[in-house]
């Protein structure tokens, strides 16, 4: 054993010892935090405009603060961005986050001196469970790589900007340089195919140990592997322990990852976004990932069933309940307030508080009152590669509202298969199933005839990507949309048909 592992495996049991004096105390916690971010706001414009100075619990907080998204917080943020101080959170921010908006364009999420240990201590903390719970701390001495953004920042009114990942890149410790992966000049190229081909000849004689990006674009860099050199990943890097990833379920990838590595290895799943670092896995024995309640951010939740409500109830930690599928409310000391961050969840455990990301509130499938969530379809489909084998790169589930005089409407999967199964119409029937266990809605619109089973609809190889870098969003922090109400995104890929 290494030095540098023992130390790893001393440090992870201090670290451990102290996540779980928080974790055991949630409630108390989250008060805690609830008030130091209500006095230390309490003299920004934010602050005044929503009398702070009289907030004492949260029902205060709820009369006077409304639940709002980015483009209902716009107007302050764009104080923020034009320079002015003490606007959401004191002082001024040291990063923006700048993301891509639906709706709003660009996004700018400020990160703050406050804020922004907490995105590190996060990510490093979710390792430190995985080493205490295993035992496995022989990683450490391999080579890792983190696929992201570049670390280029730009300069915004004496505010540095860039995509999260890039900002994150700067706080790599320092005993972890001489690991780290790709090299910065690497990681600052922008075209995200000519950065994957750079990485690839740069790690191809490299000990990489530990991997960890968004799942799709983590397979595209397997894939070049594969192509580069004829082998499977794993006999690439005979000593590749370690998958870590967040952004999407990784369980429509599970099966294709395995046959590109050629084994089984260990996954950590994180749940970050440029607006805080929520959730990690862990343990890897407990299903779900361990809710950050002493890290600058409280909670609320709204179920999403009711969510569209005039007034609907804004609960916190001590009121929610297993197995219900909830919008997740934020309010952080980076100054964001009651802001719908849009990720809908579901706890798995109340002891402690972990949960599952379940999906976007404004990404689900409703054309004729079913509302299908994210989570429903990914399970439908891990259950379809599980009883018919093949594995998929991509996919995106969209109603058929009008297929034809005669014909009954029906849910469009529109897959890009990495194998194809053996019996294609077994592995949509299957899926079909699966998803009317998981949704009475759907399952009583199929009963009654409303609705016939699902139709896939197959992608050619690389056609999501290639619709991604259509629209400019190749690579990255950037995720295709699991589940859409309407047909554009059905429509646009059908360019890509096989």
């Amino acid at each position: 054993m290494s030095l540098k592992s023992f130390a790893a495996k001393i440090f992870a049991g201090i670290t451990y010892r102290k996540i779980r004096q928080w974790a055991n105390r949630p409630v108390e916690t989250q008060e805690k935090v609830f008030r130091e971010l209500i006095n230390s706001a309490s003299a920004t414009a934010f602050g005044k405009d929503h009398d702070f100075g009289h907030i004492r619990n949260h029902h205060d907080f709820t009369k006077r603060v409304p639940v709002r998204d980015y483009e209902a917080l716009k107007p302050y943020v764009e104080r923020v961005v034009g320079g002015e101080e003490n606007v959401l959170w004191k002082g001024k921010p040291l990063y923006f986050a700048k993301t891509s908006g639906t709706t709003s364009g660009a996004k700018y999420i400020p990160i703050t001196a406050d804020s922004m240990p907490h995105h590190i201590r996060a990510a490093r903390n979710a390792i430190l469970c995985y080493i205490h719970e295993t035992g496995n701390a022989s990683f450490v001495d391999g080579k890792m790589i983190f696929l992201q953004g570049s670390p280029v920042l730009r300069d915004k009114n004496g505010i540095k900007l860039g995509r999260l990942s890039g900002i994150v890149a700067h706080y790599v410790p320092q005993y972890l340089q001489k690991n780290r992966m790709p090299s910065w000049e690497t990681n600052c190229i922008e075209d995200w195919e000519t950065k994957v081909n750079a990485i690839v000849e740069e790690t191809l004689r490299e000990d990489m140990s530990v991997i960890s990006g968004i799942p799709s674009w983590v397979q595209m860099y397997f894939e070049k592997l594969h192509a580069r050199t004829g082998k499977k990943v794993g006999d690439i890097f005979r000593n590749f322990q370690l998958f870590i990833y967040g952004g999407v379920n990784y369980e429509p990838y599970r099966a294709r990852f395995e046959n590109l590595i050629g084994r089984k290895v260990d996954s950590i799943e994180l749940f970050p976004a440029s607006e805080g670092f929520f959730a990690y896995q862990d343990s890897q024995k407990e299903k779900g990932m361990l809710l950050q309640l002493n890290s600058g951010i409280f909670y609320e939740f709204i179920r999403a069933d009711a969510f569209f409500e005039e007034n609907p109830d804004r609960i916190t930690i001590k009121d929610v309940e297993t197995g219900v599928n909830y919008v997740m409310i934020i309010s952080t000391n980076a100054g964001l307030w009651a802001y719908n961050l849009g990720d809908t969840v579901q706890f798995t455990s109340l002891k402690p508080y972990r949960l599952i990301v379940s999906g976007r509130i404004k990404h689900f499938t409703s054309a004729f009152g079913e509302h299908v969530i994210a989570k429903e379809v990914e399970e439908a489909m891990r259950q379809g590669i599980e009883n018919f084998g093949g594995s998929i790169n991509e996919f995106t589930v969209a109603p058929q509202t009008d297929p034809g005089e005669g014909e009954l409407p029906y849910h469009e999967w529109l897959v890009e298969f990495g194998e194809e199964p053996e019996d294609p119409e077994g592995f949509a029937l299957k899926i079909d199933e699966a998803l009317r266990k998981q949704n009475s809605y759907y399952y009583d619109l199929i009963a009654g005839n409303i609705l016939q089973p699902l139709k896939i609809t197959k992608i050619k190889k690389d056609g999501f990507a290639d619709y991604m870098r259509s629209i400019g969003k190749l690579g990255g922090q950037n995720k295709v949309q699991r589940l859409s109400n309407d047909r554009k995104l059905a429509e646009e890929l059908y360019k890509y048909k096989t």
